[in-house]
């Protein structure tokens, strides 16, 4: 028996290390790529103020909260439920630093220490659509998923369209993802489906275009006071991307 579980959570800012906290955690479970109606979820009293930036984001106010268990009281059974999983996470390091953050505090193992394995769907997601949108609502759309429920971010709604979205991602050679692929594909005498393999054209940019967009981008640095242009920088930082 093959155990997932995708996660999401919900926090009043972006940095455990600055005293940022989890205010929501969502899990479902999916076992055998089937996804079950096992669930956890539960809101979590931060013990600190929830900035308007975050409650404009996931809608949890001080006042909702204020009376929710805290997280060392839901803890031991976070802990259960995850233990022995393999967790799909979308942006996987930053619930994850949250979480690893928040059992800490509560003297409880890490996420590394519970689960077998921790899947980042993100990166999975740029792997297959490089140069696209990958957050959880550009998936939702590429791969035909609703989402018309989502207009706040909801840690265990957003669970729930990120198995939809995983399972989509995953699903083999009747993938969405290769469905135009396989368009021009003849049937062989085994029977099995050959991707067709017509040569790619790549037309290159002339010497006189590269400097004009050279020239565009040393502009764009004038404007921006010298600061280096982003498509001049090899290492770009991750951010939180749902």
């Amino acid at each position: 028996m093959s155990r997932q579980i995708t996660l999401d959570t919900e926090t009043t800012g972006l940095d455990p290390l600055n005293g940022d906290r989890i205010v929501e955690i969502g899990c479902v479970e999916v076992i055998d790529r089937r996804i079950t109606e096992n669930h956890f979820h539960v809101y979590i009293n931060p013990e600190r103020d929830v900035p308007e930036d975050a409650v404009a984001i996931h809608g949890l106010t001080n006042e909702f909260l204020g009376d929710k268990p805290v997280f060392a009281a839901v803890a031991q059974d976070f802990c259960n439920f995850i233990k022995g999983a393999e967790l799909i996470i979308h942006n996987a390091s930053f619930d994850v630093g949250f979480l690893n953050a928040e059992l800490k505090q509560a003297g409880f193992p890490t996420v590394d220490e519970l689960a077998t394995n921790v899947i980042d769907s993100l990166a999975m997601a740029k792997n297959m659509f490089p140069g696209k949108r990958n957050n959880l609502d550009a998936l939702c759309e590429r791969l035909e998923i609703d989402n018309s429920e989502r207009t706040l971010h909801g840690a265990l709604l957003d669970a729930e369209l990120l198995a939809d979205v995983y399972l989509r991602l995953t699903r083999g050679q009747n993938s969405l993802m290769i469905d135009n692929y396989l368009d021009a594909a003849t049937t062989s005498d085994d029977g099995s489906t050959p991707i067709d393999k017509t040569p790619v054209i790549v037309l290159a940019a002339s010497e006189d275009e590269m400097k004009e967009h050279e020239a565009v981008l040393d502009a764009i640095e004038k404007e921006n006071k010298g600061k280096a242009c982003i498509w001049r920088i090899e290492d770009i930082p991750e951010t939180k991307e749902e």
